[in-house]
């Protein structure tokens, strides 16, 4: 946006020390008399003038915004008619009412820029409409033009006052909306009936309604953020990535970013979106784990959605990454829980291999899963993790050694790969990605 103009009371001095005029000066009272009475036009003329060189205001669909804006243009014609007279500069009190206008801009969403354009456009107007009404009189003529430093210091004053209150609405409502969003997603994951008004409205205007179609997502960091990072950055960053528009709710809940979306059209662009965005955060430092839930019917359904979400996420560990649920087989689902139970009822044998092999870099859990992901076939699976055949075969025959594992039984391979789920680390049992068509051990040489 660029440097802002300085609060009104520096510009107010400043114009203070610069006000100089004679009380005497030849044709000032006759200008101030003209320009009372051609008042009404005058403003007319201002606004306009605002409404043809302003788009934010020609485009605008309140209809009390033409309104407001020619009362506060009159407001602002008599300051600068009255500070000319008493040949005094312009007083803090004389904009009250740009300031409570340019809070009223915000909340009709005229940008910032826009406003402090049409209050130079209104100065302009009201400054060239008088030239040229007392044009034919060269005394009156030259004390028009002089003018033009009071219409000046006004105009710096002005805008230094509009902005200052423009951006306290600002802040005020941008506070006010994020605990409304909070305040509507802690009903939701109650189960809470929302009464009528604004937090229904907000329901509305995101595209929620009882019986939309949709997924919850919970993201979390995995790592500390450095003293320049925000979460709030990551869910705006989410926000586009995943709802984008004005459909969806995205909040910061405590250290964790919640998002509700009606389901998309093109789901699967958006889960890529999804992995790009995560993949430059962790790039950049921010690294995130985040979970999908399944798709759900009705907006009732959120808090069995946020579980799910949450679910997806914590299968990540302390590993950053993306797990969507109905990408997921019912297999991968299953495992994906935290069952300690099922933790405990791992052979002991089993368990001495995924352990121990999990802490000397898991070069052999990499290749029983790459052998998996070739039907059982080491030759493939040698070729996937471009190795020599006998490397994968001998990797598999001290698998087998030192699990008491048949690897060509489907009961025996079943029950190591549900041991590798269930206690090795998330970045070890992660699938290998395909690139070039070829799958390639992610953390280890390929030779």
């Amino acid at each position: 946006m660029g440097a802002l103009p300085e609060r009104p009371p520096a510009a107010l001095a400043r114009a203070s020390r610069r006000v100089g005029r004679a009380p005497d000066e030849p044709g000032l009272t006759g200008v101030l008399a003209t320009a009372e009475n051609l008042l009404g036009q005058l403003v007319a003329h201002a606004v306009d003038a605002i409404w043809a060189q302003v788009p934010a205001y020609r485009t605008s669909t309140d209809g009390q915004l033409r309104e407001d804006v020619t009362a506060h243009v009159e407001a602002v014609f008599r300051v600068l008619l009255a500070s000319v007279a008493e040949q005094r500069p312009t007083r803090a009190e004389d904009l009250a009412p740009t300031r409570a206008q340019s809070r009223r801009r915000a909340r009709q969403e005229i940008p910032l820029a826009d406003l402090l354009q049409a209050f130079l456009v209104g100065q302009l107007t009201l400054w060239e409409r008088l030239v040229a009404a007392t044009h034919a009189d060269s005394g009156a003529r030259a004390a028009t033009l002089a003018l033009a430093a009071d219409v000046m210091r006004l105009t710096e004053a002005g805008t230094a006052a509009a902005a200052e209150s423009y951006l306290d609405e600002q802040q005020f409502q941008l506070a006010d909306s994020e605990r409304l969003r909070r305040d509507v997603l802690e009903d939701l994951l109650a189960a809470r009936e929302l009464p009528d008004g604004p937090k229904r409205s907000l329901l509305r205007s995101v595209g929620l309604g009882a019986r939309t179609r949709m997924v919850a997502l919970s993201a979390v960091p995995v790592a500390p953020l450095s003293a320049d990072q925000q979460l709030q950055d990551a869910a705006s960053a989410l926000r586009r990535a995943v709802v984008r528009g004005s459909a969806g709710l995205v909040v910061v809940r405590q250290a964790e970013i919640v998002a509700v979306s009606p389901v998309p059209a093109c789901a699967a662009e958006v889960v890529e979106r999804l992995e790009a965005l995560v993949d430059a955060l962790g790039r950049d430092g921010v690294r995130l784990a985040v979970g999908v839930s399944a798709v759900h019917d009705q907006l009732v359904e959120l808090p069995e959605a946020y579980s799910e979400a949450c679910l997806a996420r914590r299968s990540l560990g302390e590993y950053g990454g993306v797990v969507v649920l109905p990408l997921l087989s019912s297999f991968d689902y299953l495992l994906m829980r935290d069952d300690s139970l099922a933790r405990q009822l791992v052979r002991p044998a089993v368990r001495r291999f995924v352990e121990e092999d999990s802490a000397c870099g898991s070069r052999l859990i990499k290749t029983f899963l790459a052998y998996t992901a070739s039907n059982l076939n080491a030759k493939t699976a040698a070729e996937l993790l471009h190795l020599h055949a006998n490397t994968a075969y001998y990797r598999l025959e001290r698998i087998a050694e030192r699990t008491g594992c048949d690897l060509r039984s489907v009961e025996d391979v079943i029950e190591l790969i549900v041991a590798i789920r269930l206690l090795a680390p998330g970045g070890v049992v992660r699938r290998p990605e395909r690139l070039g068509g070829q799958f390639v051990d992610e953390s280890q040489p390929t030779s």
